[in-house]
């Protein structure tokens, strides 16, 4: 599997890596754990999750804790989850998630910490981002990361404090590309993609999901112009390529809780990229055309 360094950091990232949100609402942990075991034996390793993804923490230390050197393991903090009582964002609800999310997961250190989707106003207020360098110090993240969107993205990106940056785009989210890929590169940042196949909206008859209806109502705008030129028929493959196409993009979490899709997955990388540069350039055409001034989702 294709893989990438992630910005200036040591690690080698496959350029598929797996999103835990979705694994962490309710999924039972046999089938938890053969779908991250069939991640890893296909060769990802990279996996993201965070303190309020539900019981997915717990599901890694479960189920791949004893593969702890096959994979590099980001999560997040600064929201108060788990039957956490605390104030969000203060540097004492930061450090005990870590704490927990370490002891959950079976691991004395994770590879990366993001501060999980705060406003500018918390990046300015400084606490948030000192306590993350102090887990730094404290040998408990090798790294840290800021996940979010637009403005707040933006200052993570141009406050050089940050190694990585966790950021959505898609087939029908492209704001990225034009206001966050080539500063994130100039300050030596890794860029991690979240909801890199729109939530599976791009083709579907209705909306996936609830958390999917504003994607769907953009993709019914961009198919509106027609078919895309040289577009593969699997329309997942199709929103993945887009993805990947991007240079800039060194790995795009995608979530699943089924075995099947996991497998697919992993082929489809494998074996079925990249998509036509034509199908790409529409893509980019149709989005300039009506969704310059789309907001990212956050």
């Amino acid at each position: 599997m294709e893989k990438h360094q992630l910005g200036q950091t040591d690690m080698n990232v496959t350029r598929l890596g797996v999103g835990l949100s979705e694994i962490g609402r309710g999924t039972e942990k046999e089938r938890a754990s053969e779908v991250l075991n069939l991640a890893l034996d296909g060769g990802i390793n990279f996996l993201d999750t965070s303190a309020c993804y539900g019981s997915s923490e717990e599901l890694v230390g479960y189920a791949v804790s004893n593969r702890r050197d096959e994979y590099y393991l980001a999560t997040k903090a600064g929201h108060v989850a788990g039957g956490y009582e605390g104030e969000a964002w203060t540097a004492k609800t930061i450090s005990d998630s870590i704490k927990r999310s370490l002891k959950r997961m079976k691991t004395e250190y994770v590879d990366l910490i993001q501060l999980h989707s705060c406003g500018v106003e918390v990046l300015e207020r400084g606490e948030a981002i000192e306590a993350v360098q102090r887990a730094k110090q404290e040998g408990k993240t090798r790294y840290i990361g800021y996940s979010g969107d637009n403005d707040a993205a933006l200052w993570a990106v141009e406050s050089g404090l940050f190694d990585t940056l966790q950021t959505s785009f898609n087939l029908v989210e492209q704001k990225a590309r034009f206001e966050l890929f080539d500063k994130a590169k100039e300050k030596g940042m890794g860029v991690i993609i979240k909801r890199p196949i729109a939530n599976g909206a791009w083709g579907a008859e209705q909306s996936p999901s609830d958390y999917a209806k504003t994607y769907f109502e953009r993709a019914k705008q961009m198919r509106e112009q027609g078919e895309v030129p040289e577009a593969p028929d699997n329309r997942i493959l199709l929103a993945l390529g887009f993805t990947f196409a991007h240079d800039a993009v060194d790995v795009a979490i995608v979530g699943t809780k089924t075995p099947k899709y996991m497998r697919s997955n992993i082929d489809m990388v494998n074996n079925d990229l990249p998509i036509s540069d034509a199908a790409v350039a529409a893509l980019h055409k149709r989005f300039e055309k009506v969704g310059r001034d789309w907001e990212q989702q956050t």
